[in-house]
């Protein structure tokens, strides 16, 4: 009798049953007949399935990561790349990446090419296609990302934004209103661009603004930006349609981000520190946030910036403690503008 042929013992049963117990799989399933799985697309097939289940912000970041990866394996299965391959597709796309003035080498570039493969893969483990064990852009870490180099403008440097964006340009009176908006919300370029004539309340001076991720957040504005922001709607037809674009040409036309990419183009022609720095509409935003941040604290910053809360355990249990208020955010903005706000609460302006 060989050892194949040898009854199994206790003990050897025993040791059998506490692994499948560990693996989470009981004899039976043993016994049971295979799950067909559906059979594994190719990412020609797949990436066109993913662009359309995902938000509009995900497609514009991704979709040109999308299309260099449908170029190098469009006719490969999902489950043929190994993380080795996926190393040396990032090294490609860094090495080739478009030299700007604040470029870093292109690790923006392999970074964002890991993220839309990881956004691929995590529908494609959602959809039943791969196991998560098999995924392959899981096993490659993301390159470390460098500290920022935006950081918050001084008084003066702000002052001539402004002066640039309201005298020169073929629409002073959007770019004036584009910069003052940034400047008073701290809104990234997305949170401006969905506003409507809705999302006004001119009562108490909120405007509601939807980001990335799908958050919301009413955020307070001045009297003076809301009058200037109901006269824009009045004036280029966003009144009579509550439900579309606020920020709107002329003619009537809503703005897209190249109205964003124009504008700054022409500050940093006018501005020659700007074009050094590659000054951009978040630069606006590290100014207001850190203001309000040596002004008011961390956690009026923190409501101020619409953060969610981070993952960290010990942080979110701080911040619970620490939330500030949109009364707290009024009061920030009302000594920021030097307007009195109606949820601004008094006597307590530093």
């Amino acid at each position: 009798m060989t050892i194949a042929d040898r009854p199994a013992g206790h003990d050897e049963i025993q040791a059998a049953r506490l692994l499948l117990s560990r693996m989470g799989v009981a004899p039976a399933d043993l016994l049971a007949t295979p799950e067909a799985r559906p059979s594994v697309p190719t990412f020609s097939a797949y990436i066109p399935v993913v662009a359309a289940a995902v938000g509009e912000g995900t497609r514009r970041a991704y979709g040109s990561y999308w299309h260099r990866i449908e170029s190098a394996w469009g006719e490969r299965t999902l489950d043929e790349p190994t993380p080795s391959e996926i190393e040396h597709l990032a090294a490609q796309v860094q090495a080739h990446a478009v030299v700007r003035r604040n470029s870093r080498g292109g690790r923006g570039a392999a970074e964002n090419l890991l993220a839309a493969l990881r956004c691929l893969y995590k529908r494609a483990e959602a959809d039943g296609l791969i196991r998560e064990t098999d995924n392959p852009a899981r096993k490659v870490a993301k390159p470390r990302r460098l500290p920022s180099t935006r950081r918050a403008l001084p008084h003066q440097r702000l002052a001539e934004v402004n002066e640039i964006a309201a005298a020169t340009g073929d629409d002073p009176a959007l770019d004036a209103l584009l910069i003052r908006l940034h400047t008073e919300t701290a809104a990234r370029r997305g949170g401006a661009l969905n506003l409507r004539p809705r999302d006004l309340d001119p009562q108490q001076c909120l405007i509601l603004l939807r980001e990335k991720g799908g958050t919301l957040r009413w955020q307070p504005v001045s009297p003076t930006l809301m009058t200037h922001l109901l006269d824009h709607a009045e004036h280029r037809g966003a009144a009579g349609d509550p439900g579309g674009q606020l920020l709107r040409y002329r003619p009537g036309a809503p703005i897209t981000h190249r109205r964003y990419d124009h504008l700054w183009h022409r500050i940093r022609h006018h501005l020659p520190w700007a074009a050094a720095q590659q000054i951009s509409t978040h630069w606006l935003r590290h100014t207001t946030l850190t203001w309000v941040e040596r002004h008011f604290g961390f956690a009026t910053a923190h409501a101020y910036a619409g953060h969610l809360d981070t993952t960290d355990h010990h942080a979110n249990a701080t911040t619970t403690y620490i939330k500030a208020s949109l009364a707290d955010v009024a009061t920030a903005l009302a000594t920021l503008t030097g307007e009195p706000h109606p949820l601004a609460t008094e006597g307590q302006h530093p």
